[in-house]
């Protein structure tokens, strides 16, 4: 579907910049009068009056082309399926081996220096249980 969406877009581009050439091509209303005064406009690719029917239905053309391909990127635009998640929704599952998973983590350990030092030291590191109830859920500084 994006190359569909690529396409359209290149239509589109393509459609506007012919609508921009084929405009600036045209004659405005006022150059009637400069015909008048010998500016030469029988002489021109399509002939006294040809160029304003051949580039105004060219243009309608273009503008219908452009018209078309801007309805269809807005419809590609919102009907457009896939992911509604996030890049990591799109992922397959991944199993990990149960061994390799402890059940429980493992206690740090410390190191010996002796038996008295090592028990004093692991009190001194655990905190207190507080007693509020609203400093309960708190990490100790």
């Amino acid at each position: 579907m994006n190359t569909v969406f690529n396409i359209i877009v290149i239509l589109q581009v393509l459609s506007a910049l012919t609508i921009i050439g084929l405009v600036l091509l045209q004659h405005g209303k006022g150059a009637d009068m400069g015909a008048a005064f010998g500016s030469g406009a029988s002489g021109s690719l399509f002939g006294a009056s040809g160029s304003s029917n051949f580039l105004s239905k060219s243009t309608g053309l273009a503008a219908a082309i452009f018209f078309i391909a801007t309805l269809a990127l807005v419809y590609l635009g919102n009907h457009r399926g896939g992911a509604t998640g996030g890049v990591m929704d799109n992922l397959p599952p991944v199993s990990a081996p149960a061994a390799a998973i402890p059940a429980t983590p493992a206690a740090p350990v410390a190191p010996a220096a002796d038996a008295a030092g090592s028990a004093s030291a692991a009190a001194a590191s655990v905190p207190a249980p507080s007693t509020g109830s609203a400093q309960s859920n708190q990490i100790p500084k």
